[in-house]
């Protein structure tokens, strides 16, 4: 009678070590006799008969990889570091297990490798300013690349470029140049404006004398308020041969 239940209860044992949960994002490739099963298992409760049956746990959940700084030589011959962030995600666990030992280090090491291929065909104005359509040939390429392991690559962004001193000094430089320029042309275009504006003012006061008259009044005014002191200031010949006129014309 013990001995039957020393059997029975190793069967028990041996069903609960059978039993396998794999949560939502799991799922389980699972070979049978060394023969793989063509539909993974998961998400759920699963039956593993061990040592006939043997699982491995794939993660379905995209996985964040940052690609370490690489040493890319652009177009120009400018020798920059560049590191990048690439998110991937499984989409077949069953190629993903056999077609490839390591998908996650795979994957890695094409992203390094691409980003130096596609990088260095480019100039370091179009690497800097073209971003978005850099990001999107590699994920292009990579995803491409990958699809044979059951690997999609969503998302490639190039994160930074580090520059070398004398090139970050020399595109100070060019900014600076650039801002000098653009303050040179608005001031111009200033003094343009201003001298079109004057002379539609000499000709409107030169079409009626008399606002010429009150003009000079109105600066002499000005000056007053401002400086208590001796003012010489020009009166044309004009304004006073006016007013010899309105004192002829005045009765006696």
């Amino acid at each position: 009678m013990q001995e039957a239940l020393y059997v029975i209860g190793a069967v028990i044992f041996y069903f609960l070590t059978c039993i396998k949960v794999l949560r939502e994002y799991e799922r389980g490739v699972v070979f049978r006799l060394g023969r793989l099963i063509e539909k993974p298992k998961g998400p759920g409760l699963i039956f593993i008969f061990w040592p006939i049956d043997n699982m491995v746990r794939i993660s379905l959940r995209t996985i964040t990889h940052d690609v370490p700084p690489q040493d890319v030589i652009t177009r120009d011959n400018v020798s920059v570091k560049i590191n990048a962030v690439v998110y991937f995600r499984v989409i077949n666990p069953s190629r993903a297990v056999v077609s490839i030992e390591n998908y996650i280090y795979a994957t890695s090491q094409l992203a390094q490798t691409t980003l130096r291929s596609v990088l260095g065909k480019v100039e370091l104005d179009a690497l800097l300013s073209e971003r978005d359509k850099l990001n999107h040939e590699l994920q292009t390429i990579l995803d491409k690349q990958t699809d044979p392991w059951g690997i999609k690559v969503s998302i490639v962004e190039v994160k930074h470029v580090d520059l070398p001193e004398n090139m970050q000094r020399a595109m100070a430089k060019q900014a600076e140049a650039e801002r000098e320029k653009r303050a040179k042309i608005i001031h111009a275009a200033g003094e343009y404006e201003a001298s079109e504006q004057l002379a539609m003012a000499g000709k409107r006061l030169a079409t009626v004398p008399l606002t010429i008259q009150l003009r000079y009044l109105q600066t002499l005014t000005e000056i007053a308020t401002e400086k208590n002191s001796t003012i010489i200031f020009p009166v044309p010949i004009e304004m006073l041969s006016h007013f010899g006129e309105l004192l002829k014309k005045k009765p006696e």
